[in-house]
């Protein structure tokens, strides 16, 4: 309701060209609402309302839009206006915008950007995508281990407007090498006099400049971090990683971990912004693959006609024992599988996952298998031998599905696949032609067919 209110009285303010007014409502609201605003408005009133904004306020907003609005925005702007948005974003969101932009946009932006920011963007362009240099950003305070606690603060008094953080200072050496951090509360609350070399922790985690994004998520979930310095293989500090770009990540890698347990190649677009064709082109290359490998059930079937000939009845069981197997191996894989990427399952616990899981498919298997026996003499009438059959087919097949379900994830990542990839669909086409396999054995040798 707040933001209907806002957007109404945003309204009210443009259509009466009481833009002074605006300029000073603007002002008084988050920078992530303002740019929930904009992104109400049609392109011409966005501009316009983006054109109002101080230019401090402008970048802070900018930040926060999508990247189809940032575009708008910044191919719409002067290159003087377009440069001033550039300079006055973190590196980090600068990189981020231009790697979405048109090679020809990118040179003209960077041309009129300042020569601080056009080094600062190509010295994080130079890493490799989804590396912790590629998110880092190069705007921190720095401070000299000889500084005294006020002179320390006078620092950061002079380039934190410019940081990205201050709540953790780095203290380098005169190679740039990290030596330590002080948090401001401690140079707040010690002694103007004290040195910062006696007050810094000396005991710093630190990520690699090439370490996955993802394991650096991980980092900053196990310390319990909101920023984390970045270095380089000699130890000398290249930037830091905020909390605010690791929600991102998370964001990014949980998707991409959806995505390809539903089997759909990855994309880094929206679904609404991803076109008929892009979305076709994801998900197709799975769809025949499964399907090709769903032939062998067909197979199968085929080589087992005749016994279907003599008890027809068995036809009518299929459809339940392969979903009922492929649920078994899809429970059993979700869980193997977020257990690889929180960390919680390493290849020494092998043996304990398979162990617990043979316990807990016997278990499954046998409830199941005892429920489907009841109902298939009760209810449906069709004989011991046939529900024996049933009945014991269910509990091989859910112990193979749960096997399979948690070996073929850990087995993908010790091969250096992501885990996400055996999930669901492909466990539950090798448990469809195992579990009938299993099936018409147990009614050859049950029913002597």
């Amino acid at each position: 309701m707040e933001r209907i209110k806002d957007l109404k009285e945003l309204l009210v303010f443009l259509d009466t060209k009481q833009y002074t007014k605006l300029r000073q409502y603007l002002a008084e609201l988050n920078e992530a609402d303002i740019a929930a605003l904009l992104e109400q408005l049609e392109g011409e009133n966005m501009l316009k309302v983006f054109r109002i904004l101080p230019k401090d306020l402008a970048a802070d907003v900018f930040s926060y839009l999508d990247v189809d609005n940032q575009q708008m925005i910044i191919t719409s702007l002067s290159d003087r206006e377009a440069a001033g948005i550039i300079d006055n974003l973190m590196s980090d969101d600068a990189v981020d915008l231009l790697e979405e932009m048109p090679a020809n946009v990118v040179k003209k932006l960077l041309a009129n950007a300042s020569p601080d920011t056009r080094r600062d963007i190509n010295h994080l362009l130079r890493y490799p995508e989804d590396s912790a240099g590629s998110i880092m950003t190069v705007e921190y305070v720095d401070l000299k281990a000889s500084l005294t606690v006020n002179q320390a603060i006078e620092r950061i008094r002079k380039v934190g407007l410019d940081s990205e953080t201050i709540d953790i200072c780095y203290v380098l050496d005169p190679q740039r090498k990290l030596l330590g951090t002080v948090a401001l509360r401690y140079l707040l609350l010690s002694d103007g006099d004290e040195v910062i070399e006696d007050i810094m922790h000396e005991n710093v985690i630190a990520v690699n400049t090439l370490m996955d994004q993802e394991e650096v998520a991980k980092q900053f979930k196990k310390y319990d971090f909101t920023a984390m310095p970045v270095v380089d293989n000699e130890n000398r500090l290249v930037g830091i990683i905020t909390v605010d770009d690791i929600v991102d990540i998370m964001e990014e890698e949980t998707t991409e971990d959806m995505e390809k347990m539903a089997a759909i190649v990855p994309s880094d677009k929206p679904y609404m912004k991803t076109t008929v064709w892009e979305t076709y082109k994801k998900r197709i290359p799975w769809l025949l693959l499964l399907m090709v490998s769903a032939t062998f059930t067909g197979a199968i079937i085929t080589s087992f006609e005749e016994a279907l000939s003599v008890y027809a009845v068995l036809t009518a069981f299929i459809p339940m024992l392969m979903d009922t197997g492929g649920n078994a191996g899809g429970q059993a894989s979700v869980t193997v599988i977020r257990g690889l990427s929180l960390g919680e399952i390493q290849y020494r616990d092998v043996p304990r996952v398979l162990w617990k899981e043979v316990r807990v498919a016997i278990f499954c298997g046998v409830s199941l298998a005892a429920a489907n026996f009841v109902k298939l003499m009760l209810l449906d009438r069709v004989g011991f031998q046939v529900s024996m059959v049933v009945s014991l087919t269910i509990v091989v097949a859910v112990l193979m599905a749960m096997l399979i379900g948690c070996l073929l994830p850990v087995g993908a990542k010790r091969l250096g696949f992501d885990p996400a990839v055996m999930a669901s669909p492909f466990i539950t086409t090798i448990v469809d032609a195992l579990s009938l396999l299993v099936y018409f054995q147990v009614a050859t040798v049950i029913l002597r067919i």
